[in-house]
């Protein structure tokens, strides 16, 4: 699922319920991160510069904002779920990472 296949509607509405008790930007982030962990199915695979991948979780790292720790073999990587590349299919509950790259923006 891409931004492009859901409404304007369909993104702000789960937006509001990640944001909903949110002071600051920290809050906010801190309520889609537990959006992301609560509905996205992890793990999954996807592809990163050609490379296949695993993601293995999902972070709110300070100064980063939220990151998906992706690992191949020995290897782990941070990297930040709106540069995030996503399979196809997507997993399921990626509909809140389309909402959050929508409320990034």
């Amino acid at each position: 699922m891409i931004v492009a296949e859901l409404s304007k509607a369909e993104l702000e509405a789960p937006a509001e319920e990640a944001t909903v008790d949110a002071y600051d930007e920290h809050e906010q982030l801190s309520g889609f991160h537990v959006m992301l962990e609560e509905h996205l199915a992890i793990p999954f695979r996807t592809n990163v510069l050609g490379v296949e991948v695993t993601v293995k979780k999902i972070d709110l790292l300070a100064g980063s904002g939220i990151v998906a720790i992706c690992v191949r073999g020995k290897h782990r990587q941070t990297i930040g779920i709106l540069d995030l590349p996503l399979p196809a299919p997507p997993p399921e509950g990626s509909k809140w990472i389309d909402t959050y790259r929508h409320w990034a923006r």
